[in-house]
């Protein structure tokens, strides 16, 4: 982008100026939030090595850096999912209905804890979890109840759902078909992620080979069937949860993404088929900078690795699109109030990257799931982004800054660094089996909670700024009596239902998975003649066993 020797009287004005000024600088380190230098000052001589065609180019033109869309915002905005569920179908109904009628443009479905492990909510193994995290689904007549009302043809519906994915979108999608809505016609991403579960969350049922197997039948089944629905929607944002730092984030997640690519062509697919719906759903940390480089990164490393690695020719191939949430494990139960401020900076962050949808978290969030309002306060910080702020009135306003551009090629490299780590182990399954990824996560995530331990980072409300005084925000409170309601609908389900018909489609499945048949057809038989959830994991448990992760030392 420059002249190296024009440059050279500016490289040594710089250096002298930071001699002179170096003594005048409070104590540091000046480092992001996952530890990496930055520098006093940026100039031309931090991206002097850069190629504006070759690193940047136009928004919606490879590499993407700047976005994937040519208009930006400005041709639409990014799509406001509100991430929504808890306790009974009826009370979480009721939530989306509300959302919808506040601005929201998007459904995405919170489920409890014995759905995400493939339990029926009068199961044992669930007992005292109904509706803690999300809303319990354990059947059909759940998801009937869940989506009544909801104009399932007219909006797009996110599910955070792994290791039962196939199961829980196979209800979603004959819920669909009663209201009339065919499947083609639906839009919407099934997370469906389960290698970033044996990575980070730790939400998985079934060993690594035959979860990927069931993956890879979602993404062939949606490949076939259902041309707007994103099968899987590779998730960094559990890594950064765990602990990872932003550089570990994108690199295990673009990681797990290159392993879905591949495991989909083995099966047959053509990689212009499916990779077009592949999406993906990042985290959005505090350290603003850091996130904008780590999602234009994302883009230009995503889109060269699908045209050169992998031969993709469609230009939607090499787009890399993708969901933001606000970090969560930024959020304080100390003067909740402040949360407001971390979500509109990490939100701010997220759309000068080029989000294509968002999730705002909610101020009381960490003390609970979120009360109405906090929840609409929440989805407000979008809409004044959005509306008052001009952010989305040009595309990529970032592009080009000297800091900008400098973070997201140390970011790009330092990904690729990992990637050669990665496959120097034997690719990203003998490097979960190794344990690599889980010391990695566990090491950045002691050195960043050392550093708030000695106050070298600074916590507002937890390690400085501290208040003592009780807190005045009122946290949601779920109908006392939705457990039982739940609990005695799926009794009645079984009664009621025609039990031989839900016994033939159970052995049908059974077959099936021993057969290494695509399961989709048979999950929507099972989930038809309501067979319910734990039922049908059952069948899985039976045939693919169950995972115990091996101790990381």
């Amino acid at each position: 982008m420059y002249d190296r020797e024009k440059l050279k009287p500016l490289s040594q004005k710089r250096k002298a100026q930071e001699e002179r000024s170096e003594n005048s600088e409070r104590p540091g380190p000046f480092v992001t939030t996952s530890g990496r230098p930055v520098r006093r000052v940026y100039d031309p001589t931090d991206v002097a090595e850069h190629d504006y065609e070759r690193d940047l180019g136009l928004p919606g033109e490879y590499p993407f850096t700047r976005g994937v869309h040519a208009a930006g915002y400005r041709g639409k905005p990014w799509t406001m999912r509100m991430f929504a569920g808890f306790g009974s179908a009826e009370e979480t109904n009721a939530r989306f209905k509300y959302l919808l009628t506040q601005g929201q443009s998007g459904l995405s479905i919170a489920f409890d804890l014995p759905t995400l492990m493939g339990y029926d909510t009068d199961a044992p193994e669930g007992e005292g979890e109904f509706g803690k995290c999300g809303v319990g689904v354990s059947s059909l007549a759940d998801m009937e109840t869940l989506l009544e009302g909801i104009p399932l043809g007219e909006i797009s519906t996110s599910m955070t759902i792994n290791s039962p994915a196939a199961v829980i979108w196979a209800m979603y999608i004959a819920a669909a078909e009663k209201q009339g809505v065919p499947r083609r016609q639906l839009a919407g991403t099934l997370q469906n992620d389960i290698l970033k579960e044996f990575i980070a969350q730790k939400e998985y049922i079934f060993p690594p080979e035959p979860s990927m197997r069931l993956v890879t039948d979602t993404i062939e089944f949606g490949t076939r069937e259902m041309p707007h629905w994103n099968t899987i929607s590779i998730s960094g944002y559990h890594i950064r949860e765990a602990g990872a730092t932003a550089v570990q984030e994108l690199a295990f997640t673009l990681a797990d993404g290159f392993e879905y690519v591949r495991w989909s062509l083995d099966r047959g697919l053509d990689i212009d088929e499916f990779a077009p719906r592949l999406s993906f759903f990042f985290n959005c940390h505090n350290d603003f900078f850091e996130e904008v480089a780590k999602f234009r990164a994302a883009r230009r490393i995503w889109a060269h690795e699908m045209r050169e690695r992998f031969g993709a020719k469609n230009p939607r191939s090499w787009w890399l699109r993708f969901h933001t949430q606000t970090a969560g494990v930024s959020l304080t139960a100390q003067q909740p109030e402040v949360n407001l401020v971390r979500t509109a900076i990490q939100a701010l962050a997220a759309v000068l990257g080029g989000t294509q949808s968002l999730h705002t978290n909610a101020m009381d969030e960490a003390l609970a799931l979120p009360s109405e309002k906090a929840a609409r306060l929440a989805l407000r910080t979008q809409q004044v982004i959005a509306h008052e702020s001009g952010v989305a009135n040009t595309v990529d306003p970032l592009g080009g800054s000297f800091f900008t551009e400098a973070l997201t090629k140390e970011t790009e490299d330092e990904a690729y660094a990992y990637f050669h780590r990665i496959e120097d182990l034997g690719g990203v399954l003998p490097a979960i089996e190794s344990g690599f990824f889980q010391r990695e996560i566990a090491e950045a995530s002691f050195q960043y909670q050392r550093e708030i331990d000695s106050r070298q980072r600074v916590i507002v409300g937890v390690n400085e700024y501290v208040l003592d005084e009780p807190l005045e925000i009122p946290v949601l409170q779920m109908d006392p009596q939705g457990e039982e309601r739940q609990v005695k609908r799926l009794q009645r389900l079984r009664r009621e239902r025609d039990n031989r018909e839900a016994t033939r489609c159970l052995k049908a499945l059974e077959k099936a998975c021993h057969d290494s048949e695509n399961v989709m057809p048979f999950l929507l038989e099972a989930v038809n003649s309501y067979c319910t959830l734990g039922e049908v994991c059952d069948v899985m448990r039976d045939v693919f066993g169950e995972y115990r992760e091996r101790s990381v030392v």
